[in-house]
């Protein structure tokens, strides 16, 4: 049970992070502009030289002239990825997937959870030949369930906001 919880929360906190996808070059740090797929430490830290230079970058144009490197094209895949530019996407380029990197943040809280689970038992416990590895598959259900999960407790949230929202209205009609 407290297996679950835990996966649960641990993958509602990864999949927290979609909603904030969009990074904006005038705002971001290194360490955001590197987690922008198609940014490198190379490249954030040239941002972040020509930015600290000639002040933030007005548009794409201004960002594609000041930054070594980064043309119409890469501009394009870059917006794609969820760069903004004085919180506007490049014009033409289509939104940002934010479902794509789904795939790899499960994988990862799964593999934190396993971690932290490892190290929670016993030596002995953690044997390989007393307990076989997880296959790709049980991995997969795993995380699937926990996704379920946390759809539910999210759901079971919202619920329990709008009964609290309703019995705070009836309260303050009562007042009145």
């Amino acid at each position: 049970m407290f297996k679950k919880i835990l996966l649960a929360i641990v993958t509602l906190i990864a999949t927290m992070g979609f909603a904030f996808a969009q990074v904006d070059v005038n705002k971001a740090d290194q360490a955001a502009l590197d987690g922008v797929k198609g940014i490198g430490p190379v490249t954030s830290k040239a941002i972040l030289d020509e930015r600290a230079k000639g002040g933030a970058f007005k548009d794409w144009a201004d960002f594609e002239s000041r930054v070594k490197g980064i043309g119409p094209k890469s501009s394009v895949k870059l917006s794609e990825a969820g760069l903004q530019v004085n919180g506007q996407a490049k014009s033409g380029a289509p939104a940002a997937p934010v479902a794509k990197a789904a795939p790899a943040k499960k994988e990862t809280a799964v593999k934190e959870v396993a971690a932290k689970e490892a190290a929670a038992k016993p030596a002995a416990a953690t044997d390989t030949a007393a307990a076989p590895a997880k296959t790709a598959a049980e991995t997969k259900k795993e995380a699937a369930a926990a996704k379920k999960e946390a759809k539910a407790a999210a759901a079971a949230a919202k619920k329990e906001a709008k009964l609290a929202a309703a019995e705070a209205k009836k309260a303050e009609a009562e007042k009145k």
